[in-house]
């Protein structure tokens, strides 16, 4: 069956930077669906020969050595332009016969993809259901929105029933390039293709777990968008949590998109409500020296530009083992990463030293950069008596497999064309991301907010986060880069 995916938006950065490199990628790696047709609309008064001759500047770019002329070439015959308002019902009207042109009237399974800002999702969707874009009478119908899904509790159902009064919820692909990544993809495969690990995932074995999405960049030019949105939105109620889910959630009776977002949803659904002066005591603060002074930030902003939070998951698995989730801007280093803190053992015969000084078993997954997984363990030093060490068992993907890491969007618009939703969130998901999120930021509101502790850029975050994790007798894991 051919496939159109339709990108609504399609002058943006994000169809320039991301989805059309991502394309070209599974063309020229022979992934794509055969007869998949790619049409941008867009307000930009654009014909298909000069859109096309402006992706394939940004695609060189953003491609690297990995740009090829006359693949490019080939591919390039595939894109179609249409100008097009997303805010004009006519143009949507316009947008059918082009589509019914370029399919010749058959049956096509067409993917449209809101890369758009998010005020328009509701009025791309109504404009789509209006002219009859969304009716499966001719072939299978999906859509694919961006983040962020709603600001607040209140505004993603709200945009959920906006969804759902013309896309059924199969339909409906909402997309968190997180969960495209490799690394991401393999820790489900960590968990459970290896049968050593499953065993010591539990609150007998695992002291905590930290989950750290730092990035090296400030807000730069984004100072204007960021601070209405700021950390928690920006990164916790969607990245953080989906990393929380795929580490805690339970096995799924099998690989498929609804058995896996059962198990992720039941993970939220059982994290322990922040209620008092937990809001003090669970989470921290800060901004970074110089956030006041960026373009488009208000004098006095409260904005967090870092946060680090508690969680407790309250289920037999987890009871008791603490979920550190920490993010920040203008950090020491970019780096996405997931450790998992062992207990130490019960008793420590080697060496006379205090226990302290042995650092207890850590598994590292490391998303981004140098992506891979360590395993922290003690060791004997030759020829030392019973001197121990810490050493690594280290696994690096640029090792042990050859060829680029795939971008995460060329797995994700692949799987929306192909109809896996394993990889993205569903409505209720969502909503309950939402619902843990949503106290926190109203806390920040009220006396009952943390102090906003100012950080320096490259640093790891604000001096009352570290001494956060001391009173708890724990330490963050700052390394960079952790796979060197």
């Amino acid at each position: 069956m051919p496939h159109t995916l339709v990108i609504l938006g399609a002058s943006g950065d994000l169809t320039s930077r991301k989805l059309i490199p991502a394309l070209y990628s599974l063309h020229k790696k022979g992934q794509l669906p055969k007869e998949t047709r790619v049409v941008g609309v867009s307000r930009t008064p654009f014909t298909s020969e000069a859109w096309r001759d402006q992706l394939a500047a940004t695609t060189e770019k953003f491609a690297g050595q990995d740009f090829d002329t006359a693949a490019w070439q080939a591919f390039a015959e595939r894109i179609t332009y249409h100008p097009g308002d997303i805010d004009q019902p006519t143009s949507f009207e316009q947008l059918v016969q082009v589509l019914d042109d370029l399919e010749h009237g058959a049956s096509a399974t067409r993917v449209y993809y809101l890369s758009t800002s998010p005020s328009l999702y509701a009025t791309a969707v109504a404009n789509l259901g209006a002219a009859g874009l969304a009716d499966e009478s001719k072939g299978i119908r999906r859509i694919v929105i961006e983040k962020p899904f709603g600001t607040d509790l209140k505004s993603a159902k709200e945009l959920n029933r906006a969804v759902h009064q013309v896309f059924a919820e199969q339909q409906v692909y909402r997309i968190d390039h997180y969960l495209g990544k490799e690394t991401v993809q393999n820790l489900l495969v960590l968990r459970f293709a290896n049968s050593i690990f499953e065993p010591l995932w539990n609150r007998r074995y695992i002291d905590h777990v930290q989950i750290t999405v730092a990035e090296e960049v400030d807000v730069g030019r984004r100072a204007g968008y960021y601070d209405h949105s700021g950390v928690l939105r920006d990164m916790f109620q969607n990245h953080l949590l989906q990393l929380m889910m795929i580490t805690a959630m339970e096995a799924p009776a099998r690989y498929s998109a609804d058995f896996i977002r059962d198990e992720k949803v039941k993970v939220l659904r059982a994290v322990k409500p922040l209620t008092g002066g937990d809001f003090a005591r669970d989470t921290v603060r800060g901004q970074y020296a110089g956030y006041l002074e960026a373009e488009g930030v208000p004098a006095g902003s409260q904005t967090a530009t870092f946060a680090a939070l508690k969680l407790r998951i309250d289920n037999w698995r987890w009871q008791g083992v603490p979920f550190y989730l920490r993010s920040g801007k203008a950090m020491s280093c970019r780096t996405s990463q997931i450790v998992i803190q062992y207990r130490e053992p019960p008793i420590m015969m080697f060496g006379d030293g205090p226990r302290s000084h042995l650092d207890a078993n850590k598994l590292v997954i490391q998303i981004q950069p140098a992506e891979g997984i360590q395993l922290h363990l003690q060791t004997k030093v030759p020829d030392a008596g019973m001197k121990l060490r810490s050493t690594d068992l280290d696994f690096r993907f640029a090792r042990e497999f050859t060829g680029t890491m795939p971008d995460s969007y060329q797995r994700l618009l692949l799987d929306a064309m192909n109809g896996d939703a394993s990889l993205f969130a569903r409505h209720d998901e969502v909503e309950v991301a939402w619902s843990i999120i949503d106290p926190i930021l109203a806390a920040w509101q009220s006396p009952a907010a943390p102090p906003l502790e100012t950080y320096p850029v490259g640093d790891w975050g604000p001096a009352c986060s570290d001494e956060w994790m001391r009173s708890q007798g724990r330490e963050w894991f700052d390394v960079c880069p952790v796979l060197h």
